[in-house]
């Protein structure tokens, strides 16, 4: 995986040595919210370290930094979960920031990166997100990145300890190769 830069973000291929900087994100119950519904553990962090790590070619997960300083990370990686049917040329695209760096445009700014990644280096025809319906701050920015509201759903997934809000269900937002290419630029 190639480092990708903005104006004024590096994103760089997780490795090993970012693992405390994931640890620092998932351990914040607001930054988990909308995901697990609280603070992750460093052994659910450490799990879930491996599972990033194990993506396919080209794709993954990219640590964003401004300057020096840990921002967050994005995703573009397969279809993977029982809400997303194994589709050849599509890929989910995902963001996670620390709190202190919400609301700075960071979130767009990288998820722009990853779409132009996405439809130019991977040649990828569709890239969605998905996100609780109540996340009305994830909506926006996949909104503001140019992804269109695709559909709403009840996940598929069987929760023991289910978040609230969760009962509103789901939405995935969308954008083409297509739509992409008439817009970018």
């Amino acid at each position: 995986m190639p480092t990708l830069h903005t104006p004024r973000l590096t994103l760089v291929p997780l490795a090993d040595e970012h693992l405390e900087l994931e640890y620092e994100l998932d351990s914040d119950p607001e930054v988990m919210r909308y995901l697990t519904g609280r603070a992750s553990t460093r052994t659910e962090v450490e799990r879930a370290h491996i599972r990033r790590m194990a993506t396919a070619p080209g794709f993954g997960f990219w640590m964003g930094f401004a300057g020096a300083d840990f921002v967050g990370w994005w995703l573009l990686r397969p279809p993977h979960g029982p809400d997303q049917p194994d589709v050849e040329g599509e890929a989910e695209l995902g963001y996670r920031l620390l709190r202190r760096h919400w609301r700075q445009g960071y979130a767009r700014e990288g998820s722009l990166e990853l779409l132009r990644y996405g439809f130019e280096e991977l040649g990828l025809d569709r890239i969605f997100a998905q996100t609780m319906a109540v996340n009305k701050p994830s909506r926006a920015t996949m909104a503001s990145a140019g992804l269109t509201f695709a559909r709403a759903f009840t996940s598929a997934a069987e929760y023991d300890d289910p978040i609230e809000g969760a009962e509103q269900g789901e939405v995935e937002y969308e954008i083409t190769r297509s739509h992409w290419l008439k817009t970018a630029g």
